[in-house]
């Protein structure tokens, strides 16, 4: 399917690149943590994004054993590769190559990700996304969104593009969220082609670059980077121009601009909500999610 390319008058520059920090989480998995918690303010209402990907089964096999959430939302995206996730209700999801799983942790949710295979490619990414302080103890809910429902078109310069969240160029994603406004694009761009995405001035911006290389503006963002896209009051989107094949997440939001407080896998706004978390998930109060029709 082929759309009209959206038309951005000035695009956003590029602030920064961000090379991230290679960390081991859930038992052992090795990730590069792209959006740590030191840019949560900057990027606002994204919390943590991690890239992970390997050929090595043992880099990852041992997978995310059950542990808790509260106070936000994870999107989990499967480049390559199988995940199956467990909640403490019984529900059970497995993502395959392409997949997405949308979950929703409210108030409080303890589950475990695993790999679905023993050997082959693992690579994809999490997400985290900030509820508003009045979204923070909804009731628990997740989705799981094969590849062949994501929402996908190709522009007339061959760029293929699958819209997760939000919408571009006329296609609306998989998901909408009225309060954070999240646009989640996966862009895939042959060599010499351009990408334009309008983008509201006043949500937060940046593209992480996972093949090839890019060109923002004058400024090259090669693989494993992110890139902070500014923000500038006239600026109406982003141009992204492929140096070489390349292919990227690109994500925006609108900023909650709330107090964030945050322990490990529990964010809320103040610190006594974040100890009554802990008090809750300790005693065995936190619910499960509910899976969609």
């Amino acid at each position: 399917m082929t759309q009209e390319v959206n038309i951005v008058h000035t695009p956003r520059a590029v602030e920064r690149l961000v090379g991230g920090q290679f960390v081991m989480d859930g038992a052992g998995v090795k990730i590069n943590r792209v959006l740590t918690q030191s840019l949560q303010r900057r990027l606002d209402p994204f919390l943590m994004l991690d890239a992970f990907g390997s050929d090595k089964p043992g880099d990852y096999i041992a997978g995310f054993p059950e542990h808790p959430h509260r106070g936000f939302e994870t999107i989990s995206y499967m480049i390559a590769g199988s995940m199956r996730h467990r909640d403490s209700a019984g529900n059970e999801g497995l993502i395959t190559d392409g997949g997405v799983q949308w979950m929703t942790a409210g108030r409080g949710v303890a589950h475990s990700e695993m790999p679905a295979q023993t050997d082959g490619l693992m690579e994809g990414f999490q997400l985290w996304l900030n509820l508003a302080a009045k979204d923070k103890m909804s009731t628990p809910w997740y989705r799981d969104i094969p590849n062949t429902e994501i929402p996908r078109f190709t522009t007339g310069a061959g760029v293929t593009v699958q819209v997760i969240a939000g919408a571009s160029h006329g296609v609306p994603g998989a998901v909408q969220r009225d309060g954070t406004e999240p646009l989640y694009l996966d862009v895939e761009l042959p060599a010499n082609a351009t990408f334009e995405q309008v983008l509201p001035p006043g949500h937060n911006a940046f593209l992480y670059v996972f093949r090839g290389q890019v060109l923002v503006g004058d400024k090259p963002v090669p693989a494993g980077r992110m890139a902070i896209l500014a923000n500038a009051a006239q600026a109406d989107g982003v141009r992204i121009m492929a140096a070489e094949d390349s292919r990227l997440i690109l994500i925006a939001g609108r900023p909650l601009n709330e107090p964030i407080a945050q322990y490990g896998p529990f964010v809320m706004n103040t610190q006594a909500e974040v100890f009554q978390a802990v008090e809750d998930f300790r005693a065995g109060h936190f619910g499960a999610a509910h899976a969609s029709a």
